[in-house]
Formats: structure tokens, sequence, C-alpha cells
């Protein structure tokens, strides 16, 4: 999986992104029992973090946006509220681990089995943010939001390739658990705090949460004529 970037083939990765994320992730379910509704205008400078402090945010604001960076094609991560879905997660059973039998003995597993990760999400975030603002600032001497944005794609592609060390979590575990958050927030539906005024649906012509849609399912290359509609 390569670090998404600007480059004209960005549409058809977020498609095939748009796929991995689960069915019910893309009409709002995103695995969480009682998500709380976002709130605020989908400006960053407007919403308030619950969950992380002050230094977590702006590295956590700092990685989504070059994960998926605004360009041509559609909204950027932080312009989607990705940002405000992961602090809103943090607040869910998911978060807390309430979704999985989380007791030992925590061994290596293959993907299909699910999360393996002896830290709950919320847990994996608190550790890994600092952890990773720390490494980046012992190897450049700078902050990761001073960088420019060549190394902070680089220093990104260490994290997918293990090659960073963070601490206590594994480089590639942050990676794959933020680059998965990530697409969830983006493709999710609106309620959740993120895809903001569903501009990524848009984007790939989805049709959200509409009741009836199988008149155009297999109208190839036609593109469907409605806006995509919000369960809320």
């Amino acid at each position: 999986m390569k670090v998404i970037g600007i480059s004209p083939q960005r549409r058809n990765f977020l498609r095939k992104a748009a796929v991995a994320v689960p069915v019910a992730a893309a009409v709002g379910a995103i695995g969480t029992a009682g998500t709380v509704l976002a709130t605020g205008d989908g400006q960053a400078k407007s919403y308030q973090p619950t969950y992380f402090n002050a230094a977590e945010w702006a590295t956590l604001c700092a990685l989504v946006d070059r994960l998926i960076p605004a360009d041509a094609e559609g909204p950027g991560a932080l312009q989607a509220g990705v940002h405000e879905f992961i602090d809103l997660q943090m607040n869910t059973p998911y978060a807390y681990g309430k979704l999985w039998f989380m007791q030992p003995p925590f061994v290596p597993s293959p993907e299909e089995f699910g999360y393996q990760f002896h830290m709950a999400p919320r847990e994996l975030y608190r550790s890994a943010l600092p952890g990773f603002a720390q490494a980046v600032q012992r190897k450049t001497g700078k902050a990761y939001t001073d960088l420019p944005v060549a190394q902070r794609d680089a220093l990104i592609s260490e994290l997918e390739k293990g090659s960073l060390p963070i601490g206590e979590v594994p480089a590639t575990v942050f990676f794959k658990q933020l680059l998965q958050n990530t697409r969830e927030g983006y493709f999710c539906d609106p309620a959740h705090g993120g895809n903001k005024d569903m501009a990524a649906w848009r984007m790939i012509n989805f049709p959200g949460a509409r009741a009836d849609y199988m008149d155009w399912v297999e109208q190839y290359g036609v593109k469907y004529p409605l806006p995509p509609a919000s369960i809320a």
C-alpha cells in the first residue's frame, strides 16, 4: 500500500480504497456502537478535540493531511474532517476495544483474524503519536509539522516499512491503524464526523444511504444522476 499522494491516479486509488472499507462503514456503521454525531462547520479551527491533546492533535492532523492530500480531484483528509472523525471514534466502544476479545495471549496472526494488538485503538494512538513525534524530532531536529511535504511523505513511508522506531507500538501497526481510520473517516457517513458535505461520495459517484438504486447498478459507464444521501 503506497501513501496517497497528489497524482493522476488519485481517483482510482480512492475508488479502490472505498471498496476496501466495509459497506457498513461507507453508509455509516464504521464498526462502532453508539457513535456520537459530529458538530461544527467542518473547519479544522472550529473543532475542539475531545480525546487528543494539542500536541497529539497537531501530529494527527499533519499525518492524515499527507495520507489524503487535497487536489483537483477532491478534498483532502482535513477538508473531509477525517481528523474529527478519528477523535470522535476515540470515545466509542470501538476505541476501547469492546468489540473484540482483548485478553492475552497476543500472538502474531494473519490480518484476516482481525485486530490482534494488545492495546485498544485509543491506547495505541496515545502511545504512537508522541512516539512518532519524538522519533521525528530525533531524526530531523524538527517537529513533523515544520517539515516540508517531501520529508513528511518520506517519514510516512518509513512508518509503512517499519523502519522508524516509535516506541512500544510497532511502526507498521500504527501505520495500518492510521490508514484504516483515515479511509473510514474519508468515506463514512457524514453523521459520524467525516466525509464533510459528502464530498468523497460525490467524487466517486457513490449514492450513499439511498434506499434503492438497483436500477443503476448494471448501467456501467453511466453517471448516477442523484446526489448522495446521508443516514441523517
